[in-house]
């Protein structure tokens, strides 16, 4: 058995975390002791490995929970876990896509600099004028 603070050192994740986890329900409440103290089993440390990972690669805790019920069946095809990472994946390649948008507008401001006041800083000019911008990111 585990006490929350050796499941929060094994595993990274802080104990109001941990805490939040069980009441999103994505951990299972746990054991008490005759102190009032969470008692936690070999399990439920692998299972809080498994939602920090998830966690890890910007899985949402829809997707988390969505995996962990799947989990609960191994004999099942594993399509729908595929799905799941996939629509993430897609989501990923989105944010990079909108990221190097933003990247590429940021070094063309910022490619204008010199001994100006800030009167004449095309850094602030094209923050006050979206026109200036030479993408829509």
């Amino acid at each position: 058995m585990y006490s929350i603070g050796d499941l929060s050192r094994r595993t990274g994740v802080k104990i109001p975390t941990i805490r939040y986890y069980e009441q999103m329900g994505l951990l299972e409440a746990p054991e008490r002791s005759e102190g009032n103290q969470r008692r936690y089993e070999k399990r439920e440390l692998e299972r809080l490995a498994f939602i920090r990972h998830a966690r890890d690669l910007g899985l949402s805790i829809e997707a988390i929970r969505d995996l962990l019920a799947l989990s609960r069946h191994p004999e099942r095809p594993c399509g729908e876990a595929d799905r799941i990472a996939t629509e993430h994946l897609a989501s990923v390649r989105e944010k990079i896509a909108r990221l190097r948008k933003l990247e590429s507008e940021l070094e063309r401001i910022v490619a204008c600099h010199g001994d100006h006041t800030i009167g004449d800083c095309y850094v602030i000019r094209a923050l006050a004028d979206h026109s200036m911008c030479g993408t829509d990111h």
